[in-house]
């Protein structure tokens, strides 16, 4: 039996990441290998790829192949959806969240300075980027909100320490290209409130302004250049 062929073809054909336990549960139950014959495997599959454009990669839920980094633009002529496109005041409402979680509902809008429309918060709830991950003990138990494994996934991450630092955000060229950065010492989490953007007039709703806030790709305005298109 030829593990590697059998990994590859596995996640070639599913539409999903997978995990090292999916991989395994995949193969008969007499001929399952053992997690270290799969992740050599998985080694051996990312190194063979290394210089094609497509590649192996990790994310939070799982392994996928996916196309590389600059070659997106081509791919996706391929596809008649258009990418979805957000608003502002909900990538905004999604950075604080990635970044102080857990947060409520009411600290978001502390710091953006204007209320948090319902509709933003269920966007974000379906689009399952966001879920409920406790209630405060305060009057009320307000939720409790954080990012989830498709957020991640979303955006080409593995874990919450990879998201671009504070200066990385502010100095992101988004006319062009990222250039690349020294790298940052992830040990301490970004605060949120140091790029806040200037607040709207007093009683101000997302709903008043969402007409005048021009929509912005979710990858870009993240800064994080994500590429991921996966091949099922």
């Amino acid at each position: 039996m030829n593990t590697k062929r059998i990994v590859e073809a596995i996640l070639f054909a599913a539409n999903r990441p997978m995990t090292i336990r999916q991989i395994q549960e995949t193969f008969p139950e007499l001929e399952q290998p053992d997690t270290l014959s799969v992740q050599m495997a998985l080694d051996d599959i990312a190194r063979d790829y290394a210089d094609r454009p497509i590649g192996l990669r990790q994310l939070a839920s799982g392994y996928r192949f996916q196309v590389r980094e600059g070659l997106s633009p081509y791919v996706t002529r391929l596809f008649e959806e258009k990418p979805a496109r957000y608003s502002r005041a909900l990538l905004e409402t999604l950075a604080i969240i990635a970044y102080r979680q857990p947060v409520t509902r009411g600290e978001i809008e502390d710091i953006r300075g204007v209320s948090v429309s319902s509709s933003i918060i269920q966007t974000l709830l379906e689009r399952e980027w966001i879920r409920v991950i406790a209630h405060k003990e305060v009057p009320g138990r307000p939720a409790l909100f954080g990012t989830t494994k498709q957020f991640l996934d979303y955006f080409n991450l593995t874990s919450l320490s990879e998201l671009p630092t504070l200066e990385e955000i502010v100095n992101f060229d988004f006319g062009n290209s990222p250039q690349p950065q020294p790298e940052q010492d992830h040990s301490e989490r970004p605060q949120i409130a140091e790029i806040e953007q200037p607040v709207s007039p007093a009683g101000q709703t997302d709903s008043e302004t969402a007409a005048s806030e021009t929509e912005l790709d979710a990858q870009t305005e993240a800064g994080l250049g994500a590429e991921n298109l996966t091949l099922h």
